[in-house]
């Protein structure tokens, strides 16, 4: 990491074993689920939950395992518990397709109501679930919001070519491959140059886009600090390490 760049971020270890950095000014923990915690806003923020993809793949024919719903509803429930939250952010794409509130199961949206029981939840639109959270609002808890400006922050769901300063974004998935043991290890990562941040995919099932790619390399007009998740550390990477 460049001095510039370090001097930006002021990276150090948080006691949770994530990063915690500062993003156009504002102090931000990067947790090892792929969650963003804002300690001065008390706020949980985590992307592309993507539930019901594993019965959206079974309804063409391709059977994935169904757990992919309970699998990242616990994984949820379990920041929510460490942290007692008083708002959640859903930063995009939590829900897979159109129908996907329709196929969850009743247990599934009740743990979502628990969880969402006297805190502000908020569903930032997606492009995957739009449809989805307009057509469900009479059975999910909280409220949908297209963007969300808290402090120096600007959350939004798909990185913009020109961004608002402290923008905060998925979408894209990313993840990084490093050398590690004698082989490679690909792990999804955080994404920033401490104006922008880009979080990986919060989902059990999803995939991740090598943040080398153009679509993600090129929103950074210098080298981004890549932080990848490990099994309960963060690890900061430079880009020019990554392979």
């Amino acid at each position: 990491m460049n001095a510039a760049l370090r001097a930006a971020l002021s990276p150090f270890r948080h006691p949770c074993g994530g990063l915690k950095l500062t993003v156009n000014g504002q102090p931000c923990v990067l947790r090892c689920s792929g969650a963003l915690w804002l300690p001065t806003h008390k706020t949980l923020i985590a992307s592309d939950l993507h539930l019901e993809k594993g019965s959206a793949f079974a309804a063409r024919g391709q059977m994935l395992p169904p757990y992919d719903s309970p699998a990242t509803l616990a994984r949820l429930e379990a920041e929510v518990e460490a942290l007692d939250p008083r708002t959640v952010v859903l930063l995009g794409d939590s829900f897979h397709d159109s129908k996907a509130v329709s196929r969850m199961d009743g247990a599934q949206l009740t743990r979502l109501e628990t969880l969402a029981a006297g805190r502000d939840w908020i569903w930032l639109e997606g492009n995957h679930d739009l449809d989805a959270l307009a057509g469900a609002l009479d059975r999910l808890p909280g409220r949908v919001v297209e963007t969300l400006a808290l402090g120096g922050l600007f959350l939004i769901h798909e990185p913009q070519a020109e961004p608002t300063p402290g923008e905060v974004a998925g979408h894209l998935h990313p993840a990084a491959r490093v050398a590690a043991y004698g082989r490679g290890v690909r792990r999804p990562c955080f994404v920033t140059d401490g104006q922008r941040l880009i979080l990986p995919a919060f989902g059990a099932f999803t995939g991740g886009l090598d943040v080398r790619d153009p679509a993600i390399a090129g929103l950074f007009p210098v080298p981004p600090l890549t932080a990848l998740l490990g099994r309960d550390k963060v690890h900061a990477v430079a880009f020019d390490r990554l392979s």
